[in-house]
């Protein structure tokens, strides 16, 4: 594939993508009657529903975002009473994060509404559709990982940055 190709299916999976997210975002605030959250917040409980314990900078770095703007995001949902702070016992001045039963009832009906929603609209597709569709899986979470920074570093887990999150991290003007 060239990079005109490469570029075209960049634009137009970005596009795809948006398109879903869009869809099953506004078609679960229909379904299921609770208080909006915003995405970056959802996306906070998921990280903390997968590391029960983890601590508001790696929480930060799963999400690439600042930690002072995790931090305003932790406050913001355990204000709400979906996140609940531990002190680490390995380090007082350390919080660890986890999931109160509110927030885990949420985030498993909501999970179990999304995979209703987008079952039922596959089942509508030609057999061929979603085999095309279960075999992008694959290639979508290896372009995930590209994206996200690729392996770890063998020393603490830390992502090392691939080749696209090196540009797109330069193309900002940061560093991490």
């Amino acid at each position: 594939m060239g990079d005109a190709d490469s570029r075209a299916v960049a634009d137009e999976l970005t596009t795809v993508i948006s398109t879903l997210r869009r869809v099953v975002r506004r078609s679960l605030r229909a379904e299921l009657p609770m208080p909006d959250l915003r995405g970056a917040q959802v996306e906070l409980l998921q990280v903390v529903e997968q590391q029960p314990g983890v601590g508001v900078a790696g929480a930060a770095r799963q999400l690439r975002m600042a930690a002072n703007s995790a931090s305003t995001l932790v406050n913001q949902l355990a204000r709400a009473g979906l996140l609940r702070r531990e002190t680490d016992p390995a380090d007082r001045r350390a919080v660890r994060l986890h999931l109160t039963d509110a927030a885990a009832h949420r985030v498993a009906a909501w999970r179990q509404a999304r995979t209703r929603l987008v079952g039922d609209a596959l089942a509508e597709l030609s057999a061929a559709d979603r085999k095309a569709v279960a075999d992008a899986l694959r290639g979508l979470r290896a372009l995930a990982l590209a994206l996200e920074g690729g392996g770890t570093d063998g020393r603490d887990g830390g992502a090392v940055p691939g080749p696209a999150a090196v540009v797109r991290r330069a193309g900002r003007g940061r560093r991490d």
